[in-house]
């Protein structure tokens, strides 16, 4: 029983840095605006390639990250104040742009792979926090992680059109703002417990 709680609790503490670096919410005015002129059948397979697309490099980058570090010389705790500095950036750079409608673009072939798969599944805050919640958990935790993490995207991308209509896009866009924020603070964390690593 201890041993089950223990292991739902490791999953929850992998599972949620993850969520809220690769922001379900903040990807779906992005992808509304990209797709919304688009046929029912175009949409669906815009939306197949962009979760391939992201599932693909995700799992890349965890199972070789590691081989990759070796190779270059980097420590866990080099990347774990690397990587913060980048999510900081970035979570400070959404939440003092300027709000602005989600730009439209025509649809075009392809862009289920680039730009939705990546950068705005599969982007630099997922990929990072997805290293780091491997060295901090284990892999087995990572990977059941981004998992479900792919399995939410997907469930929210394909109900785009009901979310926008409940929480409108102005909506959505508020809500990454506050995903952006507790990116911040993970973004913090992960600084901290480089510097940490480093000193001890």
């Amino acid at each position: 029983m201890d041993l089950t709680i223990e292991s739902l609790k490791i999953f929850i503490l992998a599972f949620l840095p993850l969520l809220v670096a690769m922001e379900p919410i903040g990807v779906l005015p992005v992808y509304f605006s990209m797709t919304r002129e688009m046929a029912p059948r175009e949409r669906r397979e815009v939306l197949l390639y962009s979760i391939l697309t992201a599932t693909a490099i995700t799992l890349a980058f965890l199972l070789v990250g590691r081989l990759i570090f070796f190779v270059l010389g980097i420590t866990i705790s080099d990347f774990q104040i690397a990587g913060g500095l980048i999510l900081l950036s970035i979570a400070i750079t959404d939440i003092v742009q300027t709000a602005r409608g989600a730009p439209v673009a025509r649809p075009v072939s392809g862009i289920g792979i680039v730009p939705i798969g990546t950068p705005l599944i599969a982007g630099p805050a997922a990929l990072t926090t997805l290293l780091m919640v491997s060295d901090l958990y284990g892999f087995i935790p990572a990977l059941a992680s981004l998992i479900v993490n792919l399995i939410i995207m997907w469930a929210t991308l394909l109900g785009a059109d009901t979310i926008v209509k409940y929480i409108g896009e102005n909506g959505a866009r508020g809500i990454s703002k506050v995903i952006s924020l507790l990116l911040a603070a993970i973004a913090v964390m992960m600084i901290k417990r480089g510097i940490e690593a480093f000193l001890g």
